[in-house]
This record gives structure tokens, sequence and C-alpha cells, in this order.
């Protein structure tokens, strides 16, 4: 393929796949795209084994590393403990997520426990957190490292250089992208609206043109659409855009490889496009993701607003989990609560597939888009 940006970073196909799974990561780089291992969860020994492994099963193909250092969080700039983080949740949060549990059949047993042992995520978001697990991606082959939320810390950028890593950043807005290439990003990741996860609001068809005029006068700075992203034909409307390639997640959710539990995978394979929500109850920022009756109770208003990142998915997510075991188990409640982080894009995934499969779609589906505008134009290759 044609492409600078897979020439510089070793790939055949510039299909990006953010992933919490290292099945999809190493599968979806063996078969010639970019896997991208989201580790903001783990604890530095956690991404060492993970890493390690990825190693040993990517058969020597290029991957990358998803960290998170948002610019706005509780205790940026300073040393915040685990025990402070735990008691500045106002109780009217957790007892509200127990009593939507409870609404449910599920009882609140055990939360507080892993709650406390969840600490470790909301320490990954500062400094030294940040830090130790990027000492721990540098020291493993990878050619790619992202920031999800903000501007990378100059330390990670300079760090990125000194190893020929490319540093990338997700934006929402071309302000934020601005922002983020004259801190000297390698790679922008242009999320719009439609995107699982955290996203902004303006929607990847306009985004991505709208990047790209942004940072035209800052050089040439290459820019991967996101949002929505399931299909070739897409990515190759947003490369005809002007797009380096396509940053996807959703799509690997319902593959085998995938993390997805069977009850949340069943509700993706039945889901429309219609039935995700844009909501700041799970982490604290506006993140897109399957609606359920858990999303329903945090957006209905009867309950408190979100809290500031990390502190919400200190409520969110230990509830959550435990909503997932139990879904896993045929609990009723449970599987009517279960939701994950999912785009849009969800109403197209209609099918389990092997990552090996999806990929092979993928181009196959770009190419016949490709030929498609081709017989229009009356231009051939």
């Amino acid at each position: 393929m044609n492409s600078a940006l897979c020439d510089q970073l070793g790939i055949d196909f510039p299909l990006f796949a953010f992933s919490h799974c290292r099945d999809v990561v190493a599968a979806v780089s063996r078969a010639g795209g970019m896997g991208v291992f989201g580790a903001v969860t783990l604890t530095p020994e956690q991404l060492e084994n993970e890493l390690l492994w990825i190693d040993q099963n990517v058969d020597g193909r290029p991957y990358g590393v998803d960290l998170i250092v948002p610019e706005k969080l509780m205790g940026k700039g300073q040393a915040v403990s685990g025990e402070q983080l735990l008691q500045a949740i106002p109780p009217g949060h957790t007892d509200f997520a127990a009593g939507v549990l409870g609404e449910y059949g599920i009882n609140s047993d055990g939360l507080e426990e892993a709650r406390r042992e969840s600490v470790h995520f909301a320490q990954n978001l500062q400094a030294g957190g940040a830090d130790a697990l990027l000492e721990v991606a540098f020291s493993h082959p990878i050619r790619l490292v992202a920031n999800a939320l903000g501007v990378p810390p100059k330390s990670m950028l300079e760090r990125g250089k000194d190893k020929g890593v490319a540093v990338a950043a997700l934006v929402g807005a071309k302000e934020h992208a601005v922002e983020q290439v004259k801190a000297g990003v390698d790679i922008l990741v242009a999320a719009g609206g439609e995107a699982g996860g955290h996203c902004g609001e303006v929607s990847t068809l306009v985004l991505v043109p709208e990047v790209i005029e942004a940072i035209r006068t800052y050089g040439e700075t290459p820019v991967l659409a996101a949002g929505g992203i399931v299909t070739g034909r897409q990515m190759a409307a947003c490369m005809a855009m002007g797009a380096a390639g396509a940053w996807t997640g959703s799509v690997w959710l319902t593959t085998a490889e995938a993390e997805t539990s069977p009850a949340v995978r069943d509700k993706l394979l039945r889901a429309s496009s219609r039935d995700t929500v844009r909501s700041r109850s799970r982490t604290g920022k506006p993140s897109r993701q399957l609606r359920s009756t858990w999303t329903d109770a945090w957006e209905s208003g009867a309950g408190p607003d979100p809290l500031p990142m990390p502190l919400q998915s200190l409520v969110s997510e230990p509830a959550l989990r435990k909503i997932d075991k139990l879904s896993q188990s045929g609990h009723e409640g449970a599987r009517e609560l279960a939701t994950y982080w999912v785009g849009q894009g969800v109403g197209l995934m209609n099918q389990e597939s092997s990552v090996r499969n999806v990929m092979q779609d993928f181009q196959e589906d770009f190419l016949a888009a490709c030929e498609r505008l081709q017989h229009v134009t009356g231009v051939e290759a």
C-alpha cells in the first residue's frame, strides 16, 4: 500500500485496533494492522506481563500501547494518596450505585473492598503512576504510544523521540488538535462523537477534515479517523477526506478473541446505532457506551451528578465488574444492567467473527469502495 504512515510504522494496512485484550492486539498486528493495547487500568507489574505475552505472540510485528494522562483531574500536579481519593467520594454516590444494584437483585457486598483494590487505576492518572507505566511500555519493542486524554507530558514526547516510538494523541476538537501539534505529537487521532469510550461532540465526518485543515500550517502530521468506523468503506471515505488511516475499537468487541463477556457480546450483536449513550456516569468525562438500565439510572436525574475523573470511576467500575461477573452466570438483573464502551457503529456489528476475518473484510471492503470511486470518476488506478 502506498502509505507513508505504513512505511513509518512497519505495517501493511493503516488500520489501528485499540483493545484491552492482548489477543486482539496481537492478532491485528499479525494480520498487518497495528494493534494498540489499552493499559491504563493495569499496574506496572500487570502491564509487564501483558506486554511480555504480546512480544511472544506478535511474530515480530509492530504494536502500540495506549495510556491516559488527562489535563484535568483531581490531584493533577500533586501527590494524592489512595486513602485521600477514597475519602473524597461523597457517600451519596456510592449509596446511589448500591441502590441501583439493589433494584435488580444484586447486593453491594464486596464493593468497598473492590474500590480499594481499584485505587491503583486512579493513581495511574497521576504523574508517578503514569511514569511507571511509561517506563514499562518503553522497555518493550513498541512502535506507538498513545495518550487518550490531553496533551502528552514532555517526558512522554522526549522518550518517544529517543526510542524512535511514534507518540499519538486523541482529540475531539480542532482546537485540541492544534495544541497537540504545537506540543510535538507525531500522530493525531480525530475521534468523532460516534466513537465508543471518551469522545467529543463533533461527528467524524465533520471533525476529520476540520482537524486536517486546522493543522495544515504546522506541517504534515498524519491524522487517523476514529468514531463509528467498523467497515472498510467507512475507512476509505475517511481517507478520501485526507485521513492517513483509521483508529478503531468497537468492531473488535464482537470478535472471538475479545475479552467481552458473553452477555455483553449478545447485547452488542442485537444493538442498533441508537442504543448507545454519551455519558459522564462511568469515568467523570463524556464517554459513549451501550445504553442499559445502569446508564438510564445515572441519566435519569434521580441520582447525583457524576464526580470528576478519577473519582467517578471508583464509584462505577467496582459495581460494573460485579454486574459483568453475575451476568455471565445468568443473573437476569445483571444482564439488564450490563454495559460496555461502544460506538454508534455497533448497529453494523451483526455477527461474531475472528480478528483475521474482520481484517480481511476491512481490506476487501476498502478496495471495493476505492474501485467504486474510480468507476464514478472515470480514473483508473
